[in-house]
This record gives C-alpha cells, structure tokens and sequence, in this order.
C-alpha cells in the first residue's frame, strides 16, 4: 500500500512538470501582443491630468497626438515575433523529471526502511504527549530541587542529571552533575557521569575541565571502568596513543571476561590501535582471558591436605552444598554454576552436573553463538550426554 501511494505521488509531481511543456503552445506571436502597454497608460495619465486639471486642454491634446503616434510608429516596425526556442531546456527539465524520482526510489529501497511500519496518528500523538510529560516532570523535578532550602537530595540530582543526559540536553546535566559533585556523598561514579556530560557537551572533545572529573573519578575508585575508558580517551586526544591502548588494554586483562563493557572498550581500543600499528584485540579472546575463577582459600586446601580419603570428600561435598544452596539465592550468577557444574564432574556426578551447565547456559542466551564460554558450555555438555 505505502508504495502504491509513493508511486501514484510520483506521477502526479512528474506530470505536473511535464505537461505543461508538452501542452505549451508553439505559435508566434503577434505585434499588438508586444506593443508596451506603457503607451497605453500614458494615454490614461494624460485623460487623468487634464480632468484634474493639472494640464491645460492644449497641452493633453499635443501628448495625446504625440503618443498616438509612438504608438502607430512601433506597430508599423514590429513584424511577428517568433518564440524563442527552448528546446535545451526541455530536455533538461524532461531528464530531470524521469531521473530524480528513480534515483530517489532506488535510494530509498537500498538505504531507507520500506519495511518499517509506520506510525499511525494516534501513535504520534501519544508519543508526542508522552514527551512533553517527560519535559513537564523534569522541570517540576528541577523547580522543586533548586528551591528546596537544604538544596535537595543527591538522588533527587542524579536522576535529573540522568533524565537531561537521555534528553540530550548535555549542558543542563553537567549542571545538575556537578551540584552532585560538591557534596560529600558524591562517589565515583558521580564524577564519571559529569566527565560523561561534560564530553558530551563538547561533542566528544575532553576538556581540561572533563580531564579534572575524569582523574577524580579515577582517584576515588580506581575499578571505575568509565572512568578509564574517558581517561584513554583524553591520552588520545592529547596525542599519547599509546598510554591510551595500554590503559586500555590493561583493564581488559584485569576483567573476568563478562562484565557489560567489554566490548565498547575493545571496539576502542581496536580503534586507538589501528592508528599506532597494534595488533587488534579479539572479544573472545578477553572472554577466555579474565582472571581464574574462585576456587577454595589457601586454608581450604592445607585442611584437605589432612584429612582422610573419606574426610576429604566429606569436604569436598559440603563446599558444593554450600555453593549449590548460595545458587538457589543467586541464580544469575554465571561464574557460580560454572564452578558447580565442575565440581560435579569431579565427582562424578553427570546428572547434576548436566543441570549446572544448561543453567549456565541459559544465562548465555542472549550472548553470540561464538561466544567463548558458551562453546565451552556446549561442548562440556556433548561430552557429559554423549
């Protein structure tokens, strides 16, 4: 239907440029059609002057004749005059009307979305109501905080730094982040998310005030992985490279392979790097590459050292019963069923180890089916069930 509609809209705007070329008459045209019509209303002034008395009857007659006879002297000169020809033009203006609508078409059909569904009057409307809802509240939320006397609460602040920032009004987050910041409760992450706004503000540019959030953000925790990421950014833009790829790269290798930012900091590192010769970092790699997972304490394993072939599985088991039941409580901890599901290999219990792995496995649903570790998931189970 919707292209139905765009092909009837092209040829009607096509047709209307080309019709009136098509229809356009060709005939000459005639003397009296170009006399100027300025001695026919000098004619008309010279009646008007003499009714109004500002010439005498003398004087109007001697203009009138005088006029007449221009005019009778450009009729006699002018012979037919034939159109000019436009033919160049035509063409152009034909080519134009065929080419720009096909171009548009193809454009559209390889660019554009023609399978997106479009949005009905309704749809718009609430849209468009449900943003002048959200404008509405944050500038409640902003009138209410700057008059409140104790000068409103740090999570009041945040979430109105927050709500600018998806806004897209970057200069009044850096506002709002930084009344966060000078209060004593601010965190590092209150620093990071100024830094954020600041950059943002700046069009990706880190200014030295930016550079400041960034260091204390950095100085009050040093795990903080946004505030190394806007640091790598800033050593780039200040031209050290590759103190930023090293940055870079170092909180990659100290992550457990999993966190959510893994992957915008190798997209930027491979970014930096490309641009200094680096080799580029792979996301599986990084995956397989976090440190080792958790096992038993140094204590843990001088006791077992001591204890009877029988004691010592009777302590093996109840380290996986402890972990089993902390599971139950935390079930999306993917690190946890992966040690579980190890365990109970180790002791020989497929079934229950089966199980441990499709609950690692189903936390890894939405990862790419290239993923380290569900290879390694997938893989375990083909040898436990085989």
């Amino acid at each position: 239907m919707m292209w139905t509609i765009i092909l009837i809209l092209a040829i009607v705007a096509v047709l209307v440029v080309l019709l009136p070329l098509v229809m356009r008459k060709k005939s000459a045209v005639l003397a009296r059609d170009v006399i100027p019509a300025v001695l026919v209303d000098q004619l008309d002034e010279v009646k008007r002057d003499l009714d109004r008395g500002v010439i005498s009857p003398a004087e109007a007659s001697g203009a009138e004749v005088e006029i007449k006879r221009r005019i009778l002297a450009a009729s006699r000169g002018m012979s037919r005059v034939e159109a000019p020809k436009t033919d160049e033009g035509r063409v152009l203006i034909l080519v134009a009307a065929l080419f720009v609508p096909a171009l548009a078409f193809g454009y559209y059909a390889a660019y554009g979305s023609p399978g997106t569904a479009s949005l009905t009057i309704a749809d718009r409307a609430a849209a468009q109501a449900d943003a002048q809802e959200v404008v509405a509240l944050t500038q409640k939320l902003y009138d209410r905080l700057t008059s409140d006397p104790e000068g409103g609460p740090s999570e009041g602040w945040q979430l109105l730094g927050q709500t600018y920032m998806r806004m897209g009004r970057f200069d009044q987050a850096a506002e709002a982040f930084e009344t966060l910041s000078g209060r004593e409760d601010a965190t590092s992450a209150t620093w990071s998310m100024l830094a954020e706004a600041l950059i943002s503000a700046d069009q990706g540019v880190v200014s030295p005030r930016a550079d400041a959030a960034i260091d204390k953000a950095i100085e009050l925790d040093s795990e903080n992985p946004a505030g190394a990421f806007y640091k790598a950014m800033s050593l780039a833009q200040t031209g050290d490279e590759a103190g930023a790829h090293d940055l870079l790269v170092s909180r990659l290798q100290a992550s457990d392979g999993s966190a959510p930012w893994i992957e915008v900091f190798v997209a930027e590192a491979n970014r930096i790097g490309s641009a200094i010769g680096r080799e580029p970092l792979d996301m599986n790699d990084i995956a397989t590459s976090g440190p080792a997972r958790p096992g038993p304490s140094a204590a843990d394993v001088a006791a077992a050292q001591d204890m009877s072939e029988a004691e010592r599985s009777d302590f093996i088991r109840s380290m996986v019963e402890r972990l089993a039941s902390r599971l139950e409580d935390e079930p999306d901890d993917l690190e946890g069923w992966l040690r579980l599901a190890n365990a109970y290999t180790v002791l020989d219990e497929r079934a229950q180890a089966i199980a441990a792995y499709e609950k690692a496995d189903a936390l890894l649903a939405d990862a790419p089916a290239d993923d380290a570790q569900r290879k390694q998931i997938r893989q375990a189970l083909e040898e436990l069930k085989g």
